[in-house]
């Protein structure tokens, strides 16, 4: 097993024609697509980590893993949602609802600010990468073996949270801004802007 979290790994696998499609669906350049995937994707898994702290939000995201999820190919669902396919599969806007509850507007601000996107193509974007993150954690789940249930997966779970906010960056500082539910946390979303403008060097 890597030590890579969940979120490099399937960055990882993003990488080529995957991240080339993302970008020219959202109209952005690759390097800007490539910077907004790698801060999207631990803000997903992290929230997803946050939902199954809670035994009934383990049970709810397992039970739509095996039912939605399961067995499908990462390249296939990512056309499948850039196809417009109405499938549970492939329908970003429901499973993004499921994931950040009323936290998806904060969710998507943040992200669009914190990478230059905007709002509307960072929600896009989040759309795009949600069904591809649950096809890919029902991938990680069936090669786990014993761990395949809710306990096993809200141990995954949680471990890539605390790995997200353990890291930082603008992945971290996202999860630490849309999770803090009172807006009273350590970070706002002031932090994050600098955060994203330090590593895209002032965005120029």
């Amino acid at each position: 097993m890597s030590n890579a979290s969940l979120a490099e790994d399937l960055f990882a696998q993003l990488q080529g024609a995957p991240l080339q499609q993302v970008s020219q669906q959202l109209g952005i350049g690759q390097m800007q697509a490539a910077s907004a995937v790698s801060a999207a994707l631990p803000l997903l898994l992290g929230a997803l980590g946050r939902n199954t702290a809670q035994p009934q939000g383990a049970e709810a995201l397992f039970g739509a893993l095996q039912r939605n999820h399961a067995g499908l190919d990462l390249g296939s669902v990512l056309g499948a949602v850039l196809g417009g396919a109405s499938s549970p599969q492939a329908n970003g806007a429901g499973i993004l609802g499921h994931i950040f509850g009323g936290q998806q507007n904060r969710a998507e601000l943040g992200l669009g600010q914190a990478t230059g996107l905007g709002g509307e193509r960072a929600g896009q974007l989040l759309k795009i990468l949600a069904p591809i993150v649950l096809a890919f954690i029902a991938q990680r789940m069936s090669q786990g073996g014993a761990q395949n249930n809710p306990l096993g997966l809200a141990e995954v779970l949680g471990q890539e949270q605390r790995q997200v906010q353990q890291q930082g960056g603008l992945g971290g500082g996202l999860l630490g801004a849309v999770l803090d539910q009172d807006g009273d946390g350590q970070l706002g979303l002031g932090d994050i802007l600098k955060i994203g403008s330090g590593m895209f060097g002032g965005g120029r």
